[in-house]
């Protein structure tokens, strides 16, 4: 019997939900918070941006510390997942994140996890129940 499992996850939340076959309900085995994505910009840094010459325009981009958050949130998704393999705990991984993090965790992933996806779905659904998030799959893992 095929392991799957499916990776629901966002900037701030990843939950890891088991299923021992294509068609059965999902079970919670973990959920992993990461507070830092939703810490104020100025609490995630220890300066104030730097001013150009001649300049009333604070230099640098908004958000940057918000997106070097993320960026470590899927990396340490990714690795947690990566345990998972090693473990053979799962055969199959099915991928729901937002959009905008799906990016991150893709990047993120071991080549050998890659190969275990078996589908993505961009849809941010961390914080619905596992028969809920179950529902907006397909019937058939």
């Amino acid at each position: 019997m095929k392991k799957i499992w499916v990776v629901v996850a966002d900037r701030a939340r990843g939950r890891i939900f088991s299923a021992t076959s294509p068609k059965s309900p999902l079970t919670e085995i973990e959920d992993l918070v990461h507070p830092e994505a939703r810490a104020h910009e100025r609490d995630l840094t220890t300066d104030r941006p730097g001013r150009g010459p001649g300049s009333h325009r604070a230099m640098g981009t908004a958000n940057k510390a918000h997106e070097h958050e993320a960026t470590n949130f899927a990396r340490e998704l990714a690795a947690r997942i990566d345990v998972g393999r090693v473990n053979t705990d799962f055969t199959k991984l099915v991928l729901v994140a937002a959009p905008d993090f799906l990016g991150l965790l893709r990047k993120s992933l071991n080549p050998h996890v890659e190969k275990l996806v078996a589908r993505e779905v961009t849809k941010n659904l961390t914080q619905l129940t596992p028969a809920d998030i179950r529902a907006h799959l397909p019937e058939y893992l």
